[in-house]
């Protein structure tokens, strides 16, 4: 007899799940997946989204139930709630880590007042210009490393 599916399985399996749109991170590190709780063997999943029109939501839900029904459950369902909004500071410290080593420069803590510059991702160099507000994704701003001259994404503080 084949044991059912545990939490522990499906939140192994949900750390496979990557954002289509910075693949390095999985929705895990992003910060958008809020909750997961399995109960007489059907499993729900909790997400927030980035913000409340991100188009990459629907790729993400159907990943997400995929990935749970190739781990054996037959009963997922997957919930989306906007409130509380979605914040950078939900980010773990190891997507932070692994946006800075693809190449985007990480949000900052969204409890900081100041304007502190934005370190390049590059060379680490903290002269850098904002070139766009808007850079590849909507959750982006294109910046250019004054020292380096290298063109970078930051993943805005929200």
């Amino acid at each position: 007899m084949v044991s059912a599916p545990t939490l522990a399985d499906a939140r192994d399996a949900l750390d496979t799940v990557h954002d289509p749109e910075v693949p390095v991170l999985t929705i895990n590190d992003l910060g958008i997946l809020r909750d997961v709780a399995v109960e007489d063997g059907a499993v729900t999943v909790t997400i927030t989204p980035t913000y409340s029109g991100c188009p990459a939501m629907d790729h993400i839900k159907g990943r997400i139930e995929e990935t749970l029904r190739g781990v054996g459950f037959a009963d997922v369902n997957v919930k989306t709630v906007l409130s509380p909004a979605w914040t950078t500071d939900w980010m773990t410290e190891e997507g932070k880590r692994k946006l800075e080593e693809f190449g985007i420069a990480s949000p900052r803590p969204t409890t900081v007042t100041l304007r502190l510059p934005i370190r390049c991702p590059h060379c680490g160099s903290k002269d850098t210009s904002e070139v766009s507000r808007f850079g590849s994704t909507a959750c982006k701003a294109l910046y250019r490393c004054n020292a380096c001259l290298e063109p970078f994404d930051h993943f805005k503080e929200i």
